[in-house]
């Protein structure tokens, strides 16, 4: 075959490619089989392969890349991205609507462009004579991470644009800002896979999206259902069209994927009808939604209306509040914690609330039953705080008729029948035996987790497995595993197996300080294990410190002092300790660290809101590696409030005492100075 008609079936096959995965992947209307897409795929693969000098960034075959990331760079955005202020009902938006009329009142004529509000990750897009090259996370709204690599992967993701033919002709640079996210289904899908695998489940779709996008590894990227809609363009070098309505069908004419389900609204009589309206239907829309975004449909008069703060004043984030729905208290059930702590657990009559069928939800302990005065039999109220996590708003003392109980808390412990007592000064019980079977499982769960020696495969499914066959009646147990034993249980096959035992042998080699969380000390969480580590170096030197030693260790006051002192001083733990140790699991840390070196030595730390460029765990690393301290309270001793979107109350005690407050860019570049 020549050169030149090489490069015309090149070309014919990426566009004929291209098309098919929009189809199938953003319109869900294929017009090919599996077969026959899979045929042009290989076809393309094999030419590439032949002849890789004509690989292109922009190929289908590119999508999924290899390449691991050891970190993100940072990418600064050519435009400022805002969120949006936040009204609750029609009376906020109604007050809305009256502060921009009074501003200019060409607002009287406008007509309103609604969107759902999806519950993803926003991203921001760069597109260059039609292919992607760069693609970040929101993060400050000013500056996010590179994470090109990992969109890359999403199959409605179009490399190059356009996908269809169109009468637009593509700018030579464009920047799109879109929103990244997980449908309900693909979530439950994805979750019902990893709990066969006897591997942990996911929170919410959200988190998830979030998770898979901050991979280092574009591989499991790939591996997550992962969408996007795009719904703004952030720079053009070509004229736009100058209404919402226009933009989102100016993206789509290019193969870009646009969601579908939008309204369009000649005035706030019918916005306010239609956000009422689907405010009782949103459940049944494909995605996690908080609200709809009410826009000016004309974005001229919007750019003029100027900003409030960082909100522009020319859109609207119409929230719904949480859904309460009606169901009954079935029973009482105790789980028992790692501690030894014994948990009432309300189990209810399955009923749906924001799209998820609940179950259960927590009644913190024994004093939040009698507080509510909560019977079995009761029908209650239930409701989904932040739409995530069930809970009992109150019980519906009126509709009761006689048959409901009274629940008494337990005497002895659910799960072994030892006594249970309550420490003094605290609402919670425990059970007494160090021995019990659920402590024993929680205690492993602890350990095994990612904050603790972080072994892979270790799902809360196969601990219970290995309690309950009894290979595993201790943490050192772990270590002793072998093929043979894991080969025995069930859904173990030898590739199951062996992953497991290569997870467990890396294990080994983690840090004294998640050794340190991993051994479920009360009161211990990463901050005070960090400070354990840096200060007495391994194990044995924290199991010979006194009790006064312990509480002299900056922030860590007397009782949980008492706590590591008691901790160590128990044979049982001891045994443990020396068990672990003969096992090769004895992490040694330098305790010289040239900790007043570092760039934010001496200075305190609080974190609010939801941030995008670490995770909650992630920036309270990054700032102790650095020399830092983290508190969880605003004080005047505060140095930096460090602010997430959607602050809570941190950020107006922050305000109130004049402490500085500084963005996630802003805080690396206090390490880097």
């Amino acid at each position: 075959m020549s050169d030149e008609k090489l490069l015309e079936e090149l070309a014919s096959l990426r566009q004929k490619i291209n098309y098919h995965s929009y189809l199938y992947n953003t319109l869900d209307q294929p017009e090919i089989s599996d077969f026959e897409y899979d045929q042009l795929f290989n076809r393309l693969k094999a030419i590439e392969a032949e002849h890789p000098e004509l690989i292109t960034p922009d190929s289908p075959t590119q999508k999924i890349g290899s390449q691991v990331s050891e970190r993100f760079t940072k990418v600064r955005h050519p435009a400022p991205i805002l969120s949006l202020a936040n009204g609750f009902g029609s009376q906020d938006a109604l007050a809305w609507y009256e502060r921009i009329l009074r501003l200019d009142q060409r607002v009287a004529k406008a007509d309103f462009l609604l969107e759902p509000k999806l519950d993803g990750l926003t991203v921001v897009l760069h597109y260059d004579n039609g292919v992607f090259i760069l693609g970040a996370t929101r993060g400050d709204g000013n500056v996010g991470e590179d994470i090109t690599a990992n969109l890359r992967t999403i199959p409605s993701l179009p490399l190059r644009i356009p996908v269809l033919s169109t009468t637009n002709p593509v700018p030579r640079h464009i920047v799109f800002r879109g929103e990244v996210f997980i449908t309900k289904a693909d979530f439950l899908e994805l979750n019902a896979e990893l709990e066969q695998k006897g591997e942990k489940t996911y929170l919410n779709p959200r988190n998830t999206a979030a998770g898979s996008l901050r991979q280092l590894d574009p591989a499991i990227t790939a591996s997550r259902p992962l969408k996007m809609f795009l719904y703004q363009v952030l720079e053009s070098s070509d004229p736009l069209p100058q209404t919402q309505s226009g933009l989102l069908d100016y993206i789509t004419s290019f193969g870009l994927p646009v969601n579908p389900l939008r309204w369009h609204a000649k005035n706030m009589t019918e916005v306010i009808q239609i956000c009422e309206r689907e405010g009782l239907e949103r459940h049944n829309w494909p995605y996690d939604a908080d609200g709809i975004v009410i826009k000016l449909n004309d974005l001229v008069l919007s750019s003029e209306l100027g900003f409030v703060g960082k909100d522009p004043r020319g859109a609207l984030a119409y929230k719904y509040p949480g859904e309460e729905v009606e169901t009954t208290l079935l029973d009482i059930q105790v789980n028992v914690g790692r501690t030894g702590v014994l948990t009432p657990l309300a189990v209810l009559e399955p009923v749906s609330i924001g799209g998820v069928v609940v179950k259960q939800a927590t009644l913190h302990n024994f004093d939040f039953i009698a507080d509510k005065d909560l019977r079995i039999g009761d029908r209650v109220l239930i409701k989904r705080a932040g739409e995530v996590i069930p809970y009992i708003v109150a019980a519906l003392k009126e509709k009761r008729d006689g048959s409901q109980q009274v629940y008494v808390p337990p005497t002895a412990c659910p799960s072994c029948g030892s006594q249970v007592e309550q420490a003094p000064g605290e609402v919670a019980w425990y059970c007494l035996n160090a021995a019990c079977p659920a402590q024993l499982t929680r205690n492993i769960e602890n350990f095994v987790s990612r904050s603790a020696m972080d072994i892979a495969g270790l799902g809360e499914q196969i601990v219970a497995q290995l309690v309950q066959s009894g290979l595993v009646g201790s943490l050192p147990d772990l270590y002793r595993l072998t093929k043979e034993q894991l080969l025995t249980l069930d859904k173990f096959g030898d590739k199951k197996a062996d992953n497991l035992l290569a997870a467990i042998q890396v294990s080994k080699s983690q840090s004294l300080q998640r050794l340190i969380i991993g051994l479920g000390i009360k009161g211990i969480g990463e901050v005070a294990a960090r400070k354990l580590a840096q200060k007495y170096g391994n194990l044995d030197a924290i199991s010979h410190a006194s009790f006064d030693a312990l509480q002299q260790l900056e922030g860590v006051g007397p009782n949980l002092a008492e706590s590591i002192y008691e901790w160590f001083q128990l044979e049982s733990n001891q045994q443990v300790l020396e068990q672990l140790k003969e096992l090769g699991i004895w992490p040694v840390e330098s305790t010289s660290s040239p900790v007043g070196k570092l760039p934010l030595a001496g200075l305190t730390f609080v974190v609010t809101g939801t941030l995008e460029g670490f995770s909650r765990d992630g920036i309270s690393e990054y700032i102790l590696e650095n020399g830092g301290k983290v508190s969880s309270s605003v004080s005047s001793k505060t140095s930096y409030l460090v602010l997430g979107a959607d602050p809570g109350s941190k950020y107006d005690k922050a305000r109130q005492l004049g402490i500085p407050i500084i963005s996630e860019s802003e805080l690396r570049k206090l390490t880097s100075s």
